[in-house]
């Protein structure tokens, strides 16, 4: 009997990947059609102010031709984002490293680049669990990132991410180098959902000790849950009231116990936990260098750009896009 439950619930689970993978084949499909409409239209209209000479609609052509430029380009680098969880929204972290207020700075200006990127793509932010720095600047932040593709785009950043520019801090005017470390999981959808014990779970509250009022700072609402078989420890401060930060920070546990599975890497569980152990030297994934020149270089990838303020301000896609196709080679 045992036995034939399990196979049903295989089976059940097969059918909803066949669904699940029908579903995304045919909004592949409705954007590719979608997409040839506006190709369509756009050389009826070139057609059209050819044959009557009205440099009127020049504008329009030149604008709406850069437009479907683009949106080929992200339909392109979403046809390569077809792992299990790609399309899924994520939970984003960003640690300060070594050297902290000049670390806690760099977080900061990490966070408002990666801001800017996920407005520019129309996803919603929202802050799980806050830690300030000293004195300014950003010690730890977590953020939940909605919105599709959002994992699939954003697993390019996971890393450490090195600054080299002349200190606003230091007197002096000497050049500093700075690290801080990124953490991207995928957020586990109803239907991807893992059971998880009770007894597998150490559950702590504690007053929150970021921004949120006066409530939060009364009442033990913060909520901490290790997992006791891996050690994985997640937390979540920022939600009104306790019963919101726990069932946030069971969200959380999931989407790493999930990339925990999928990377099948268990015994470097130190990968996955919120402190990562080199934020430092020899370990970036990328560079940002402000003096003595403007250069922000990928060191997988090799992709590169001079513009570092453009960057700063959320142009990260270049960077991204060749993360990913390397990956499919």
């Amino acid at each position: 009997m045992k036995m034939q439950q399990t196979d049903f619930w295989n089976h059940v689970e097969n059918a909803q990947k066949v669904l699940q993978g029908s579903k995304a084949l045919k909004d592949k499909i409705t954007k590719y059609e979608n997409l040839l409409g506006r190709v369509e239209d756009l050389e009826v209209l070139i057609e059209i102010s050819d044959s009557e000479e009205d440099l009127s609609t020049l504008d329009e052509i030149e604008q709406e031709r850069k437009d479907i430029e683009k949106r080929i380009d992200d339909f392109k680098i979403e046809t390569l984002l077809s792992g299990n969880y790609d399309k899924n929204s994520a939970i984003f972290t960003i640690h300060s490293g070594a050297g902290g207020t000049e670390a806690c700075d760099w977080a900061e200006m990490l966070l408002r680049m990666y801001t800017r990127w996920a407005e520019e793509k129309g996803y919603k932010l929202e802050t799980i669990d806050y830690l300030p720095g000293d004195e300014t600047g950003v010690k730890s932040i977590t953020l939940e990132v909605s919105g599709e593709y959002a994992y699939g785009y954003l697993k390019a950043e996971k890393g450490v991410h090195r600054l080299v520019r002349i200190s606003p801090f230091d007197a002096a005017g000497k050049r500093h180098t700075s690290f801080a470390s990124v953490e991207v999981l995928p957020e586990v959808t109803e239907e991807q959902n893992i059971d998880i014990r009770t007894e597998d779970l150490r559950i702590d509250t504690y007053r929150s000790g970021g921004a949120g009022g006066q409530h939060v700072n009364k009442t033990e609402s913060a909520i901490r849950i290790t997992h006791l078989p891996t050690g994985i420890v997640v937390q979540c401060q920022n939600e009104r009231s306790q019963h919101s930060n726990k069932e946030m920070a069971m969200r959380m546990l999931k989407s790493k116990l999930i990339d925990l599975k999928e990377r099948e890497h268990k015994e470097k569980i130190e990968d996955l936990t919120s402190d990562q152990k080199e934020i430092g030297w020899g370990s970036q994934i990328r560079s940002y260098v402000f003096q003595p020149y403007t250069m922000v270089k990928d060191h997988r990838t090799g992709e590169e750009m001079g513009n570092i303020q453009a960057v700063m301000d959320g142009e990260i896609d270049g960077f991204i896009n060749a993360f990913l196709k390397g990956q499919t080679k």
